[in-house]
């Protein structure tokens, strides 16, 4: 069954990362060009029906298999196993994602003018960066990079 986990989990971080690139390299400096902040509502509109639903198949495929493979809660924010040490990157990684969509969401959308852009443009920078950290420490599980 973990395979299966794996298999989804996978999916839907190609779905999640190729869709922060995709607007990180093309769809943003296109807006910060026109200075249009429709631009980016736009793309986002058509992202959060497939880029939502990816990330909740990312947290719940990656909680099952963090239990899967270390059933002992105690041990997920520590760096005493290989396995330990990347789920806590995981978690972390997870949160800093929650904290910067929760603030774009309340607080920068909201009020998106073209003045806010840049603001709004280094959230996106930050979840993309953070996307691809996701990506290295999921394929760092077994091709140990940390």
């Amino acid at each position: 069954m973990y395979k299966y986990f794996l298999l989804l989990h996978i999916l839907a971080a190609t779905v999640w990362a190729g869709g922060h690139l995709i607007l990180a390299i093309t769809v943003l400096p296109a807006a910060l060009k026109k200075k249009d902040p429709e631009v980016l509502l736009n793309f986002e509109h058509r992202y959060e029906r497939i880029g939502i639903p990816s990330l909740l198949i990312l947290v719940l495929t990656g909680l099952h298999m963090a239990y899967t493979l270390l059933p002992d809660f105690s041990q997920w924010f520590s760096f005493d196993t290989h396995i330990s040490k990347h789920i806590t990157i995981k978690l972390l990684l997870l949160a800093s994602t929650i904290l910067l969509a929760l603030h774009a969401r309340l607080r920068l959308i909201p009020h998106l003018k073209a003045k806010t852009l840049p603001l709004l443009a280094i959230h996106i920078i930050m979840v993309t960066v953070i996307a691809m950290l996701f990506v290295m420490t999921g394929l760092s599980f077994r091709m140990s990079f940390f």
